[in-house]
């Protein structure tokens, strides 16, 4: 998806299944400015990973096992944020093939719903780059 779009959003997929098995796709997603991927599963006793903030990257996430609800919040001054931003969420389900893309200058969290739920999580900045990057945020920043 383009850089130029500052607001999160579903690039939706889907799924075929036949006698042979499934395909899960997500044909509207364009790779070209991806740098690298994690895979990210939250453990059973702590569901929830948050809040991280990202002034320049780009992420895109897709749930691949499970059920996850990434929550976003447009993040207002990075050095001393307000606690009372509006935080929205998404549901991301592995039997839906949907890619949830938050540009930069946002913050997420991300919650497993079901136990063992699995979410690449793909970024577009370089390795290199991430100090000047990455903020992280208390777990209670933001109400969810």
């Amino acid at each position: 998806m383009s850089k130029e779009n500052k607001h999160p959003q579903l690039i939706k997929g889907g799924i075929h299944a036949d006698h042979r098995g499934q395909i899960s796709f997500v044909n509207d997603m364009k790779f070209k400015t991806i740098e690298r991927f994690y895979i990210i599963s939250n453990s059973a006793e702590n569901p929830l990973r948050a809040w991280q903030g990202h002034k320049i990257d780009n992420k895109y996430f897709y749930c691949m096992q499970g059920v996850i609800r990434v929550y976003f919040v447009k993040v207002d001054n990075w050095e001393s944020p307000s606690k009372k931003l509006k935080v929205e969420s998404v549901v991301l389900s592995a039997n839906q093939s949907n890619i949830l893309h938050i540009p930069e200058g946002y913050a997420n969290a991300i919650e497993s719903l079901e136990k063992d739920s699995k979410l690449i999580s793909f970024s577009t900045l370089p390795l290199s780059r991430i100090s000047e990057d990455e903020v992280r945020f208390e777990n209670g920043m933001w109400a969810i």
